[in-house]
C-alpha cells in the first residue's frame, strides 16, 4: 500500500519510523539548541530555559553539552550563565551534568598536557561555576587545585589563583578546612618564588579571601535557580575516561515515538509549580525512572554503551571519605521557589 493512500495518523506514525525523519527531526533539533544556547544572557535566561524544555533535550544530551561547552569557550565571560543553564538541566536530566563534566575535565587534562593555558583557563572557569551551582562536588575542585599546586610552575599558580576566585566563595562555605589547606600552599608559595608577578597575584588573593570574596560571588544574583538541597551533584575523578563520543551525532531510534512519549512527561513536570517535597520527590522518581528505563532500552541494542553506562553508576555511588558526603544520586530534585520577573516554573 502506497503511503499516500494511507490515514495521515498511519502515514505520520510511519515517518516517525523512517531514518529520513528522525534525521531531519535531528538536525532541527541540533539547530534549535545551538540557536538557544548562543542567544543565552542572563536578562533571558528564563525564556531560554522554557524553550530549551520544549525540545528533547534527553534525546539531544550530547548537542546540548557540545554546544554549551562550545559557546562557554567562545565566551567565558557568560560562564555563570552557562552554568544556571547546565545547573537547571542537570536537576532533570542528571546525565547532562556528568557528561559535561566528563568533558570538561578531559578537555583540561589535554589542554594542560599541550600547555594551551588560555583553553586551560576557559575550561577550569566552567568547572568552577558547576561547583558553584552544585553540579560538580567540591571536592573536585579541590582535587584540581591539589594537582595544579604540587610541584608548581608559574603557570599553574595562575591556573590555581584564578580558580579560587572563582569558587573560593563556595569552597569557604561548604569546605573551609580544605580551602584553609590552599591558602596554606599559597602561603608557602608566597615565601619561595623568585617571580614579583606570581607573588603579587598570590598577595592579591589573600585580599579577595580576607573579604570573603565578596567582589566574585559564587552565584551571581538572578542566576540561583535550584535549590542546594535538591540539585543533583555529581563526583568525577580527574582522570575520568574520555566520554563517549557519538552522543552528539545521529543515530537511529527504533523505539523513537515511545521515547518522544516519556520526555513529554518531564516537560508536565518542568512546567508544573511544586512547592512542597513530596511533589520534588515524586518529580525526580518519575524522571530518573524515565531516563534509566530509556538508557536501559539503549544498552540491549548498543554493547558500546555497557561501559559508559557502567561508568555512570560508578560515578554516582562514589563516596568520599574525607568528609562523610556521598556524591549525590539519591536525593530528591526540585527547583528553587524564588520570585523572579519572568519564573522558570509556571502554572
Amino acid at each position: 500500500m502506497s503511503r499516500v493512500n494511507l490515514h495521515p495518523l498511519e502515514a505520520s506514525s510511519i515517518a516517525e519510523t523512517s531514518v529520513e525523519y528522525q534525521r531531519k527531526q535531528w538536525n532541527a533539533l541540533k539547530n534549535e539548541i545551538n540557536r538557544l544556547v548562543n542567544e543565552a544572557n542572563q536578562t533571558n535566561i528564563c525564556s531560554i530555559l522554557k524553550q530549551l524544555f520544549k525540545q528533547n533535550i534527553v534525546h539531544g544530551t550530547g548537542l546540548f553539552t557540545r554546544s554549551v561547552i562550545k559557546a562557554q569557550a567562545a565566551l567565558p565571560g557568560h560562564t555563570s550563565v552557562y552554568a544556571a543553564l547546565v545547573s537547571v538541566i542537570n536537576l532533570w536530566i542528571e546525565p547532562v551534568g556528568i557528561l559535561i563534566g566528563q568533558r570538561l575535565i578531559s578537555s583540561f587534562r589535554r589542554q594542560y598536557k599541550s600547555n594551551e593555558i588560555a583553553k586551560c583557563l576557559s575550561t577550569i572557569k566552567f568547572v568552577a561555576h558547576l561547583v558553584n551551582q552544585n553540579v560538580l562536588h567540591e571536592i573536585i575542585a579541590l582535587q584540581l587545585l591539589l594537582f595544579l599546586l604540587h610541584n608548581p610552575s608559574d603557570d599553574d599558580v595562575e591556573l590555581a589563583i584564578e580558580f579560587v576566585k572563582e569558587c573560593g566563595q563556595k569552597l569557604s562555605q561548604v569546605n573551609p578546612r580544605g580551602l584553609n589547606s590552599i591558602f596554606s600552599t599559597f602561603k608557602d608559595l608566597l615565601k619561595i618564588s623568585s617571580n614579583e608577578r606570581t607573588r603579587n597575584m598570590i598577595e592579591a588573593l589573600f585580599v579577595l579571601q580576607k573579604d570573603k570574596f565578596k567582589e566574585n560571588p559564587a552565584i551571581s544574583t538572578g542566576l540561583n535557580f535550584v535549590h542546594e538541597n535538591y540539585q543533583c551533584t555529581h563526583m568525577i575523578p580527574l582522570e575520568c575516561g574520555e566520554p563517549v563520543p557519538f552522543l552528539a551525532a545521529f543515530t537511529y531510534d527504533p523505539k523513537y515515538k515511545e521515547h518522544e512519549e516519556q520526555y513529554k512527561v518531564i516537560q508536565k513536570l518542568f512546567f508544573q509549580n511544586c512547592s512542597d517535597d513530596e511533589k520534588y520527590e515524586e518529580k525526580y522518581n518519575v524522571t530518573r525512572k524515565i531516563f534509566f528505563q530509556k538508557s536501559s532500552d539503549d544498552e540491549n541494542e548498543s554493547s558500546s554503551m555497557d561501559t559508559n553506562d557502567e561508568n555512570k553508576s560508578n560515578l554516582l555511588d562514589m563516596d568520599d571519605e574525607d568528609d562523610g558526603k556521598k556524591a549525590v544520586s539519591a536525593i530528591p530534585c526540585g527547583i528553587k521557589n524564588v520570585k523572579h520577573d519572568e519564573p522558570i516554573v509556571t502554572n
